[in-house]
């Protein structure tokens, strides 16, 4: 057997690896497994290769062979590029003669519905496709639709248990059953790869970086003011060395702009390596509390390690999230609605009792109301932190139901 994988984060490659070590991925050790990597920053030249971060090496023996999309595809930007349709047979020759591939028996891909993931399931053809969560964002809709000749090949979508009794709605309109990958396997990747990262720092609170301006989110100013307040908070506590771990995609530029605020708080800030995952930080530190706006991370924390955890700016962030369709909608309403909220005075409140299953159906219809219309929420109070009121009238959900609203609804039920 032939499997291809592809991976464009350490998260994900430890995905991958637990999935193999639990017999998930392939046929339990015999077959010949290609991993194919990306680096998707804004500039993947002065970014560390998912393959050269210092955690891959207690990854690497699960793969037979690494290649590079960026290499591949050079100078053109993984997230861009796309071949055309007159293009496909011939670059599907290329691939498969570069990456040595003959039949292929199955293909590994994460974030299937954008490139490069996407890209790959066009140009290797004829073989099922396994798509395995890159965090939160499984447990939302699928980002856009899937043409036919890919999502009939997906047989399953692989996912950590991050969210314990919460269906992952990600593919599910095309019938895609959902598997956990077991607890007990990550983990024990987890420990590997700790294991093998640079020692690490002595600290008792940790924030978790995001790249949210990167992402127009929020202004880089405003990112720059969250992370500010968290530090502020965690000062107000009583923290004296906090940890700092950017996000891979964000490089060192926020720790740079945190730094004037901590020498100002009296705190020390240790700069964390951007290419070490959280994950293996919590595992060796332990640290009494981890703080960020919506990062997967801060779900890990406390699902996997037991840890305190915190959230900050998730407000902002819903407000100023758009379009209503933006993928990330669903994981920062999921850290927003379960983790506590911490206030710049160092307090942490509890958030609101909601019910989650049907806060995350009722946000993913919204999101995506023609591919779920089994979601329409019927009967329950819309919080505005989670529902915009243009989005709800648009589609018949508040008042009388607009013309737009009547003509979805009826598309709807003629499919």
């Amino acid at each position: 057997m032939t499997t291809v994988c592809y991976a464009s984060t350490l998260f994900g490659a430890m995905s991958l690896a637990a999935a193999i070590d639990a017999d998930r991925i392939g046929d339990g050790g015999d077959g010949r497994r290609v991993l194919v990597v990306s680096t998707n920053a804004a500039i993947p030249e002065v970014a560390v290769p998912l393959d050269r971060a210092p955690g891959f090496a207690a990854l690497r023996s699960r793969f037979d062979e690494i290649h590079s999309w960026n290499d591949l595809i050079a100078p053109l930007h993984p997230s861009d590029w796309k071949a055309r349709v007159i293009e496909v047979p011939m670059m599907e020759r290329l691939i498969r003669a570069h990456l040595g591939l003959g039949e292929v028996d199955e293909l590994v891909l994460e974030s299937i519905a954008v490139p490069p993931a996407r890209t790959i399931a066009g140009l290797v053809r004829d073989c099922p496709i396994t798509v395995y969560s890159d965090g939160l964002m499984s447990y939302g809709p699928t980002r856009d639709p899937l043409p036919a000749e890919i999502f009939r090949r997906v047989t399953r979508l692989l996912h950590l248990d991050l969210v314990p009794g919460l269906e992952p709605l990600l593919l599910s309109e095309y019938g895609v059953p959902a598997e956990v990958l077991p607890d007990a396997a990550f983990l024990s990747v987890v420990r590997e790869v700790t294991a093998t990262a640079p020692d690490m720092m002595d600290a008792r609170a940790m924030i978790l970086g995001q790249y949210l301006s990167a992402l127009d989110m929020v202004t880089p100013e405003e990112e720059a003011a969250l992370h500010e307040a968290m530090l502020r908070a965690l000062a107000a506590r009583g923290h004296r060395t906090v940890v700092f771990k950017p996000h891979p995609s964000a490089g060192r530029a926020h720790a740079r702009l945190l730094r004037p605020a901590a020498e100002r708080l009296g705190v020390r800030l240790i700069v964390a390596d951007e290419s070490t995952p959280a994950e293996a930080f919590f595992a060796a530190l332990r640290p009494e509390l981890v703080v960020g706006c919506f990062s997967t991370g801060l779900v890990t924390a406390q699902r996997y390690f037991s840890l305190p955890v915190a959230s900050y700016g998730t407000g902002l962030v819903l407000d100023r999230l758009a379009p209503y369709e933006n993928s990330n909608r669903i994981p920062v309403t999921l850290v927003d609605a379960l983790l506590p909220r911490l206030s710049e005075d160092g307090s942490a409140a509890p958030p609101p009792a909601v019910d989650l299953q049907a806060l995350v159906r009722a946000v993913g219809y919204c999101m995506q109301a023609e591919a779920y219309p089994e979601l329409r929420p019927s009967g329950m109070p819309f919080d505005p932190r989670y529902f915009k009121r243009k989005r709800l009238e648009t589609l018949g959900l508040a008042g009388r139901p607009t013309a737009l609203a009547r003509l979805r609804r009826k598309l709807s039920a003629t499919r």
